[in-house]
């Protein structure tokens, strides 16, 4: 069950590490969506976003500090899923239903996210701390 767990993580955290490269490397495209949607600051927020990913995601694929990576995806995940994927004030039925699976697929990562709290630490094959 280590090595499974092991894998989960590498898997969940490059899947971080990506969603934080795309926030710095596609900025004023993410930046403008998160105007669009009335985020104040949208660049600074685009990185912040990034940042907590980044963070967050390393984390949880070297096990050093899970706690905190942990509370930093939550922050990541509360707002960008309420505010970016609002799904229920589209009119466009398409658009709704692209923003409910990003709702729903960001409460998911979240949920999991939390699930890390569970396991003792240090957790096997983790940097500790």
């Amino acid at each position: 069950m280590e090595i499974a767990f092991l894998i989960g993580r590498i898997i969940l955290g490059i899947y971080y590490l990506f969603n934080a490269s795309n926030h710095f490397m596609r900025l004023e495209m993410m930046s403008g969506y998160a105007a669009s949607k009335g985020v104040p600051a949208p660049k600074l927020a685009v990185l912040g976003a990034g940042i907590l990913l980044l963070l967050g995601g390393l984390s949880i694929l070297t096990g050093f500090q899970p706690t905190i990576g942990v509370i930093l995806l939550v922050i990541f995940f509360l707002p960008v899923t309420f505010i970016m994927h609002n799904f229920w004030a589209e009119k466009d039925e398409m658009t709704k239903r692209m923003q409910m699976t990003q709702f729903v697929k960001n409460l998911g990562l979240m949920s999991s996210a939390l699930m890390f709290l569970a396991i003792p630490q240090p957790w096997p094959f983790s940097l500790g701390g």
